[in-house]
């Protein structure tokens, strides 16, 4: 690969999922954020949480996001907050290719556990509801392809990995 591919979305959306089995497609490293924050910080995403909030959080995803771009390219799935940061976007769209996985809002929600998202708390759908429509339209500024997942991880990967080869974007 010649560029990093950020995928972007909603957190249940397949990102780290996707993300696994289309770098196997495309024969290189996969890089999950979430994961790189955590080794960085030798804590847990909750931990962070607790002790930072969502903006010492984010500073700490924005230097995770900086690692991982200085790093050979890669398929790097993302936090679902991190297009909330200008600096983010600007960061991806410069170092590679940017792919939305959208993916219906009902299926997001009926497959996120609650348990192991610090950010929502209190009544689940209606905080993904109000993430997503707060973020709908930072997702649709970063992309640069939006990319329909509604079908199963296998087929989604497998005709993204058709779509990055096709258009030579790997």
């Amino acid at each position: 690969m010649r560029k990093h591919i950020f995928l972007i979305g909603m957190m249940g959306c397949g990102k780290s999922t996707i993300g696994r089995l289309l770098s196997g497609h495309l024969g290189c490293r996969f890089a999950d954020l979430d994961e790189e924050i955590v080794r960085y910080e030798e804590r847990s995403i909750p931990e962070i949480f607790a002790d930072v909030g969502d903006a010492g959080f984010r500073h700490c995803e924005t230097a995770a996001l900086r690692c991982v771009i200085d790093e050979d390219p890669c398929i790097v799935a993302t936090g679902g907050g991190i297009v909330t940061r200008e600096e983010n976007i600007a960061l991806m769209r410069k170092a590679g290719l940017v792919i939305w996985l959208n993916r219906p809002l009902e299926d997001m929600i009926a497959d996120v556990r609650q348990d192991t998202r610090p950010n929502l708390t209190g009544d689940k759908q209606e905080r993904m509801r109000t993430l997503f429509a707060a973020r709908k339209p930072l997702y649709e500024r970063a992309a640069h392809i939006v990319f329909s997942n509604h079908l199963p991880a296998g087929q989604s990967a497998a005709l993204l990995a058709e779509l990055i080869a096709g258009h030579h974007l790997a």
